[in-house]
């Protein structure tokens, strides 16, 4: 996993890998009796450590798309995710349209559904492709982007961090973006004994707990915004 993703994949004061997916990972090691090896890799990495067999599995906050389904197989999705959109309070951007139009500077993590998104959808912008989250964000506060397209926790995060220069914009009437735990090409054996672990982690209230510990303030103002949780998936 890539630890660059807090509160999912991030590091602790010390160092240590720490967030939702560590600790997902690590009950799926209890699971099988075996030990998991966290080991943070670029997020351009992660399936080409996969494709080597420098890596087992992902669990990196990945969503399913056609794409990766190509290079490697996903696990039954664990989470969803929604995006949206953290403009500068000066760009005049209130929706999705203000977005796509000419002058119009976008920032997007290289390689997130985000980035997909906008290459597809905001044709009339300018799209700048940048190597990690906190760097997009540095970008719309300072003016230098007038937004950053990512998925709706990171953006209510980041807007909380910085209410006086950001704005928080939901796009509606969007499909979810589906998670899933990704392994090797023809691993079934592996992706069974993942399927089987999140049924059972799920019906135990595994991820209800993970929320609690981690997203406890953000579950509550999701539930406020009535927008949609990541773990609730029918």
């Amino acid at each position: 996993m890539e630890l660059a993703y807090p509160p999912f994949e991030t590091k602790d004061s010390s160092g240590n890998a720490d967030g939702i997916s560590v600790a997902f990972a690590k009950a799926f090691g209890e699971y099988l009796g075996r030990e998991v090896e966290i080991v943070n890799t670029s997020w351009d990495g992660l399936i080409p450590s996969l494709q080597t067999g420098k890596a087992d599995m992902v669990i990196s906050s990945m969503t399913i798309t056609e794409e990766r389904k190509e290079q490697v197989d996903f696990s039954m999705p664990y989470a969803k995710a929604l995006l949206a959109i953290l403009s500068n309070k000066d760009s005049g951007i209130e929706s999705i349209d203000d977005l796509n139009a000419q002058g119009k500077r976008v920032a997007v993590k290289t390689g997130s559904t985000g980035y997909l998104f906008a290459k597809k959808n905001l044709t009339n912008a300018e799209i700048i492709p940048l190597a990690d989250e906190s760097a997009c964000v540095t970008e719309v506060v300072q003016g230098k982007a007038d937004a950053f397209l990512y998925d709706q926790l990171t953006i209510y995060r980041n807007h909380m961090k910085n209410p006086d220069t950001t704005k928080a914009v939901y796009i509606p009437f969007q499909d979810a973006e589906y998670w899933g735990v990704a392994v090797k090409k023809g691993n079934t054996e592996l992706l069974n004994q993942i399927n089987e672990f999140i049924e059972k982690y799920k019906s135990e209230g595994g991820f209800d707990k993970l929320s609690d510990q981690y997203l406890k303030q953000e579950k509550e103002a999701f539930n406020e915004y009535g927008f949609q949780w990541f773990f609730d998936i029918g």
